[in-house]
């Protein structure tokens, strides 16, 4: 049985369209956090594969910061998913399908990055929540 979806199609295309892709809340604070450990970064250098949110190519790292939901965090409290990614129940197969292609691309591009030399970090959305745990985290993964 096909689900209806509870708004528009122009709604729904609206509010897709207010999905941030760049400059995020998440990806700013983890900038900031960055800064503040006196570290300097490029943003979204595209010149790198997956343009990483934040990369210093002489130092030798690159941090994704990604959304739970779109990158299929598992075990997330964010999302309040147990042993897989969150997906919603309307429209199940298209959203399974985009956060597996999410998921692959991702590790895809880990690998190309570390080819590359670089230390690849992945930051999480969720992960923010404890901003002391995280600055930690980069303090001692950046050093």
């Amino acid at each position: 049985m096909a689900h209806r979806d509870i708004v528009s199609r122009e709604k729904r295309s609206e509010m897709m369209r207010k999905v941030r892709q760049r400059a995020t809340p998440a990806e700013r604070a983890v900038a900031a956090i960055v800064s503040r450990l006196g570290y300097r970064y490029r943003l979204n250098h595209r010149g790198l594969p997956g343009s990483p949110d934040l990369s210093n190519q002489t130092r030798g790292w690159a941090i994704f910061v990604n959304g739970c939901f779109w990158h299929g965090h598992k075990n997330c409290l964010k999302t309040k998913s147990d042993s897989g990614p969150r997906v919603p129940r309307r429209n199940r197969r298209f959203w399974a399908k985009k956060i597996a292609d999410n998921r692959r691309r991702d590790a895809r591009k880990c690998r190309q990055l570390r080819g590359l030399g670089l230390h690849v970090l992945i930051v999480w959305e969720c992960q923010l929540r404890r901003q002391d745990q995280l600055e930690r985290r980069l303090e001692r993964a950046l050093a």
